[in-house]
């Protein structure tokens, strides 16, 4: 993988073609950059070559501890994604299967190419996806979880969008590069600490319920509101 960073902005490009197949080292390599950034680091730019965005990650577990060691990588990569301060940023531009839709879903910021298809083959190979359904019921609801997983069955651009698993879907390949270029911006614009304010809000107000979410919010915004002049 590599890493490019100019004005507060990391730029991290996935090269492992045909497939773009994450490792085990690649995972952990990721998770170091998003535990523990740069100082002056804003924001991860994250993309790949080739006509894949990454259709999943490398299997090569024999035993179960080698199996175990994998699905810990990625498990401790898209808790990485979850809580890092950067806000992460996934330019979408081909398909994403697996643990390639993992990440973009743990991604802040997902904008893809309207060509792009976004699928979970696990049941294909005879394997209930558990890491998948850790995470995809809350986005996408229950029944949808259920029939995506249960059937490989591909979504197209446009209804990833409408599921929530995009923000935004564009018609080409510049077209994508100048909208995220637009959007790195706009988040650049802003306050880096107030983004990391907003990450650790949404996570933490996420894992209560409503009452106590908004009590634990009375106290973020007294915290915040004296804090309002930091950057």
């Amino acid at each position: 993988m590599n890493f490019e960073t100019h004005d507060g902005v990391i730029v991290a490009e996935l090269d492992r073609p045909p497939q773009n197949l994450f490792s085990i080292e690649l995972c952990h390599t990721l998770a170091d950059l998003l535990d523990d950034p740069p100082a002056d680091a804003h924001v991860l730019r994250f993309r790949a070559t080739g006509d894949v965005f990454c259709l999943g990650r490398d299997r090569g577990g024999a035993t179960p501890a080698e199996v175990k060691g994998e699905a810990q990588a990625l498990a401790r990569l898209t808790r990485s994604a979850r809580r890092t301060p950067l806000v992460t940023v996934a330019e979408v531009q081909g398909d994403a299967a697996g643990f390639g839709v993992g990440l973009i879903a743990a991604f802040d910021v997902a904008v893809a190419l309207r060509t792009a298809t976004f699928r979970f083959p696990e049941v294909g190979i005879g394997l209930a996806p558990a890491l998948v359904l850790a995470w995809l019921p809350r986005i996408v609801g229950r029944r949808e979880a259920f029939w995506l997983t249960a059937t490989g069955e591909p979504l197209d651009a446009e209804r990833a969008w409408d599921l929530g698993l995009l923000n935004e879907v564009v018609d080409t390949r510049d077209g994508l590069t100048k909208r995220v270029d637009e959007m790195v911006a706009a988040l650049r614009a802003r306050s880096p600490r107030v983004h990391a304010d907003i990450k650790d809000m949404l996570r933490a107000f996420g894992e209560l319920g409503d009452d106590s979410a908004l009590d634990a919010s009375v106290d973020r915004l007294v915290v915040g509101s004296l804090r309002r002049g930091e950057r």
